[in-house]
């Protein structure tokens, strides 16, 4: 296990990641940065697979239903080995596949994803064969909130939880936005955590940009016997980049290479007045 630490600095490096690939073509850069640290967490400290174990049938899964935060998990699984970081300089480029939403081309992506809503029912059944062949795999699906207004989602929650799929997580990505427009505004979502508890899930919350916390929180899982499994993540749109957090407008965007510049500075500047902020605490 690495230090939390040492995972925000993995975080950070990703976000770079992110941003640079939001010119010549653009990306989903506003929910692309609030998910960032859940998928650092995830793959460094709660699943076990690595770049040597892809093909492995005892090893964990995780799906990107929101699949066009793909900007995030192409710069994790760079920072992880799992592929060359070179690679992301080809992001949109017709000589790769590195491109808006998630291809089975790349190493370490499980599935293809970007048609919002049908993931969480991919991973029920990965879960199920688990179940079925008696193995220990920890299955995880990162659902966008705005996604949850997919009618297959409920319908899938209710199959996990007939076949009592205490194996698979879908983690929610709860930014508050669904594209250009908050959720509340646009089809409220609210109370999630009823809703979920309703259709027999075990329901946890945690803030996603909190290693601490997202530890505490996942070291717990599975939270009941018999039963699947939600983690409701508090995240910030555009987290890192004060300009473009929580912001309507930064669902999609296609900066210029000047404005690319001036984001990454940010950034930086962000990421040097925390670390200032924990010296001055640690003194």
């Amino acid at each position: 296990m690495i230090t939390s630490e040492q995972q925000r600095e993995i975080a950070f490096r990703v976000r770079e990641h992110c941003i640079r690939m939001a010119t010549r073509g653009g990306c989903f850069i506003g929910a692309s940065l609030s998910c960032a640290d859940i998928l650092v967490y995830l793959y460094t400290n709660f699943l076990d697979v690595f770049p040597d174990t892809l093909q492995d049938d005892d090893r964990d899964y995780l799906f990107l239903s929101k699949g066009h935060d793909v900007p995030a998990l192409y710069g994790t699984l760079a920072e992880l080995g799992f592929i060359d970081k070179n690679r992301l300089q080809n992001h949109l480029k017709t000589n790769d596949t590195i491109y808006w939403h998630p291809n089975m081309n790349v190493d370490g992506i499980e599935f293809y994803s970007g048609s919002l809503g049908h993931l969480l029912s991919v991973a029920i059944g990965v879960a199920l064969d688990c179940k079925i062949r008696g193995t220990q795999n920890k299955i995880v699906v990162i659902l966008g909130d705005g996604e949850l207004n997919e009618g297959s989602i409920w319908e899938g929650l209710l199959v996990a939880q007939a076949y009592k799929l205490d194996n698979l997580i879908a983690v929610i990505d709860r930014n508050e936005f669904q594209a250009n427009i908050r959720t509340e505004e646009l089809i409220p979502l609210e109370p999630l955590t009823d809703k979920f508890r309703a259709f027999g899930w075990t329901v946890s919350t945690v803030n996603g940009h909190d290693f601490d916390n997202l530890h505490d929180v996942f070291s717990t899982l599975s939270f009941e016997s018999g039963k699947p499994n939600v983690v409701i993540a508090h995240t910030v749109r555009g987290k890192g980049t004060p300009s473009i957090e929580a912001r309507a407008d930064r669902w999609f965007a296609n900066f210029t290479e000047d404005e690319i510049t001036q984001l990454l500075a940010e950034l930086h500047g962000g990421r040097m007045a925390e670390l200032t902020s924990e010296t001055l605490i640690v003194r």
